[in-house]
């Protein structure tokens, strides 16, 4: 493995990594209702457990309430006792064909402990981006103890590589700073 190979790896791994974080947030509520909100719900389909987004519709019906309309007249109901029984502390309400998922508001404790949250999601994140760089600079070490790069090239990699992570992780602060804004807005 070259140095190049090191670095773009190591690229493509902290994005994935902030990718991941980013997706993670998603997952957690703020003040505005949001369809990912529900990803994490898995409903029996036919024997094998698929995400509500797989067998129902997922909408907005207005700023408090999540539509989910099943795409098979059975599935209501399993639906409905799948939202139910998640750790989300959701209580869904049938109206024919449709399942209304209303939002309750927030108190501002709540709000204070998602806070909490997501700042310890942010910095698993950044705890992720800071292992892979130790990973590179090892290594770019072991490819000078092999003589297959210079000493100046190791010092050239791991300042590319502070670079990268300082950008990376930046990008965490930047993104858990705007899931607290949307998550105190009231």
């Amino acid at each position: 493995m070259s140095i190049a190979d090191i670095r773009a790896t190591i690229e493509h791994k902290m994005q994935q990594s902030v990718d991941a974080f980013r997706n993670g947030l998603a997952k957690i509520r703020t003040g505005r209702p949001n369809p990912a909100l529900l990803d994490t719900v898995h409903v029996d389909y036919y024997g094998s457990m698929v995400p509500v987004s797989q067998v129902a519709n997922l909408s907005l019906l207005d700023a408090r309430t999540i539509g989910v309309a099943p795409w098979e007249k059975g599935m209501g109901a399993k639906i409905e006792k799948a939202i139910r029984d998640s750790d989300l502390g959701l209580n869904p309400a049938s109206q024919g064909d449709l399942i209304r998922v209303p939002l309750p508001p927030m108190t501002e404790e709540r709000r204070k402990e998602l806070t909490k949250v997501v700042r310890g999601e942010g910095e698993g994140a950044k705890i992720a981006i800071r292992n892979l760089r130790r990973d590179a600079n090892e290594s770019v070490k072991k490819l000078v103890k092999d003589k297959l790069a210079s000493e100046d090239d190791e010092r050239r990699t791991q300042e590319d590589v502070q670079k990268m992570t300082d950008r990376y992780i930046a990008e965490v602060d930047r993104l858990v700073a705007s899931k607290e804004q949307d998550i105190m807005a009231v």
